[in-house]
């Protein structure tokens, strides 16, 4: 960094904007979108900034009697004066939205150059590998701020649905959201939606990953490119359970080079163009997870993340309770800040295997009640011929259980719930409709 040259700046309008506030105190409500403290450049405009928002988020108003006792108990300098001045130089409160955008704009390039600095001191001494996600994840998060979303008036919001509504009418779309591919699953969820976040899970040997990969799969043969994290498996073993499903290949068979080469690279041509994106970071984080999705979007257009499994990533919190519900939450935000549905495998607590028929519940979702919270939908894996049931009903419906899943969708915030059969063939790695 050029230690000649003035940092990005532009204190004219600062002042003018907390000129603005003290004139017309309603008019934070304006900026408040816009700005946050630390996007001064100038530290006590910053600070009276600062005040502004802490006595409206208290109060629900401010002015400058009321802003000149909270900077007295701060001990923060006060110029009564200088705010004066201030003041005196607006005429108007129309414009304030201008200077903050302005004032926005001049913080994002300071935020460009001290990551451009970091990353050049990181760069002697780090892997390139470690530079390289530095240098992603903070232009990410920059152009984050730079592109954050705005509220929508509601007449526009009902005249898009409308569309929507009309389009799935004339049977010009088949579904609002992205496709499972299981035709059962889709015509009670309306596919996988934009923003929502949901939850498929069960205890070890269920098949949650199985089901993971066919959905993933589906979605990218109907043309909807997925990014997936891979926690549990490497990017290979990813690869042989994609081969098993359309090769005809188990797993077992495959990795014993059980099998004709020429029959499996024919098989394999199936998967050469789909848009799948597999990334098997281990431990991986919630900011690794927006970085890497984000980049996935911008190159190459992905329509749904899906995450497997839950409890395997990093998170923060006190007890693993906390940290759970953290990567929870940070899940669901990352659905609804990009625009994407996420699906996340998670584990069920060992409870139910106590239970003469193992039947999973919501209250067996492992280590949070967050979970069920954060989730719009939640479906619960069970194979009841892995527990010695020879038989089960569903919709009054008995059932011999080999080769069969059943999905309960325990949770459907957006419509019914019930249980629905998939067949399931373990040792291909392919699940199917029941019919």
């Amino acid at each position: 960094m050029n230690l000649d040259k003035i940092p990005p700046q532009a204190v004219d309008a600062e002042e003018t904007v907390i000129g603005t506030l003290m004139a017309y105190p309603d008019s934070i409500n304006n900026v408040m979108a816009i700005l946050t403290p630390e996007m001064f450049y100038k530290s006590d405009l910053q600070s009276i900034y600062r005040c502004c928002i802490e006595i409206i988020q208290r109060s629900g108003g401010v002015d400058t009697i009321m802003l000149g006792d909270e900077m007295r108990k701060k001990n923060i300098p006060f110029d009564v004066a200088y705010l004066m001045e201030l003041s005196g130089r607006v005429m108007s409160e129309r414009m304030i939205e201008n200077h903050a955008l302005i004032i926005k704009q001049q913080y994002l390039k300071r935020k460009y150059i001290q990551a451009g600095s970091e990353l050049v001191n990181m760069a002697y001494t780090e892997d390139l590998a470690d530079v390289a996600e530095k240098a992603e994840t903070d232009i990410l998060n920059i152009s984050g701020v730079l592109h954050s979303k705005e509220p929508k008036k509601l007449g526009i919001l009902v005249d898009d649905a409308i569309n929507v509504i009309d389009k799935l009418r004339k049977k010009e779309i088949s579904l609002i959201g992205v496709p499972s591919g299981f035709t059962s699953l889709d015509r009670i969820t309306g596919g996988f939606k934009r923003g929502e976040l949901t939850i498929i899970a069960g205890r070890p040997s269920m098949g949650k990953t199985a089901l993971a990969l066919q959905i993933a799969k589906n979605a990218a043969e109907l043309d909807y490119p997925v990014g997936m994290f891979s926690l549990e498996m490497a990017q290979f073993e990813q690869a042989l359970r994609f081969l098993s499903g359309v090769s005809g290949y188990s797993n077992v068979d495959l990795i014993s080079g059980r099998c004709d080469i020429e029959q499996l690279l024919k098989a394999s041509e199936s998967l050469l163009d789909l848009g799948i994106f597999i990334d098997d970071t281990p431990a991986i984080t919630l900011l690794e997870v927006r970085a890497k999705a984000r980049k996935m979007i911008l190159k190459h257009g992905i329509k749904m993340i899906i995450v497997d499994y839950i409890q395997l990533m990093t998170g923060s919190g006190q007890n693993r309770e906390q940290e759970v519900a953290y990567l929870s939450r940070g899940l669901k935000a990352i659905a609804k800040d990009m625009d994407v549905p996420v699906i996340a495998m998670s584990q069920l607590n060992r409870n139910l295997e106590t239970r003469s028929e193992r039947k999973p519940a919501l209250a067996d979702l492992r280590e949070s009640g967050a979970i069920e919270q954060d989730a719009d939908i939640v479906m619960l894996l069970y194979r009841p011929a892995y527990y010695g049931i020879s038989s089960y009903s569903v919709n009054g419906i008995d059932n011999n259980t080999s080769g069969i899943m059943v999905v309960n969708l325990a949770k459907n915030r957006n419509g019914c719930t019930g249980e629905l059969i998939l067949k399931h063939n373990e040792s291909l790695t392919r699940i199917k409709d029941e019919n």
